[in-house]
């Protein structure tokens, strides 16, 4: 397997306070799922988690929101961590809080509603901040398309552009969705693909908007200002 472990960073004024805060309150909610009893645990997670039978009746809108803070295993939770904190830090330098905490929301939202509306009568709960991280990795695909990804391969490190990298994640998602819907196929991961797409969809469309914000006269990443905040997103 091949995971993002840093990237390029931008040399922008917003500090990326929101891209760590969720990591924080997502560590901090599956905490509190692993204290749960086991029968408590399930009842949190169909109590919060987004289910499309459920959603398509006008029934618990809320858990649209809640659902993007609710994982379900550990490797779940930290390839979903790892990703954000890699990718979302560049975007809120740039945009800005505000900006960056209405575009993180609206890209879950979008994300689920996708997700709904391709399995409708689904009755298992969709969990997990995959939807928003998604609609980031679109927004930073658009952004900063030249910025070079830090992956690890086993024990070796080594830089790819990020049109590439992030290239091949999506095309991932769309054959994999695509996939989904013939009727023979049979998913075993358990992974809502079309919410992934949705989240991309939103982040390509969101990106193209946000692109505004990089000075036309700089580069993606302009030399570093002395007044400028640097967001560090590497591992090692």
């Amino acid at each position: 397997m091949i995971f993002p472990i840093g990237d390029d960073q931008v040399k922008r004024g917003y500090r990326p306070y929101f891209s760590y805060g969720f990591i924080i309150i997502n560590v901090l909610v599956f905490l509190f799922q692993l204290s749960l009893p086991i029968d408590a645990a399930s009842g949190f997670v169909f109590t919060f988690g987004a289910i499309p039978s459920e959603l398509v009746q006008g029934e618990d809108w809320y858990t649209i929101i809640t659902s993007m803070f609710l994982h379900g295993g550990w490797m779940h939770l930290i390839g979903n961590m790892l990703f954000l904190w890699v990718f979302a830090d560049n975007i809120e330098a740039t945009i800005g809080n505000f900006y960056f905490l209405l575009f993180y929301l609206l890209g879950g939202i979008g994300a689920t509603l996708t997700h709904t509306y391709m399995s409708p009568y689904s009755e298992v709960p969709c969990v997990g901040a995959s939807g928003a991280i998604s609609a980031i990795l679109g927004a930073y695909l658009i952004m900063f398309p030249a910025s070079r990804i830090k992956v690890l391969f086993f024990l070796f490190t080594f830089r790819v552009p990020a049109f590439l990298f992030l290239g091949i994640w999506i095309f991932q998602q769309y054959t994999n969705g695509m996939a989904s819907i013939q009727s023979d196929y049979i998913d075993t991961t358990s992974i809502a693909w079309w919410a992934h797409l949705g989240g991309v969809a939103f982040g390509l469309v969101a990106g193209i908007y946000f692109r505004r914000f990089i000075p036309n006269d700089e580069e993606d990443f302009p030399d570093q200002n002395p007044n400028e905040v640097v967001v560090d997103g590497d591992f090692v």
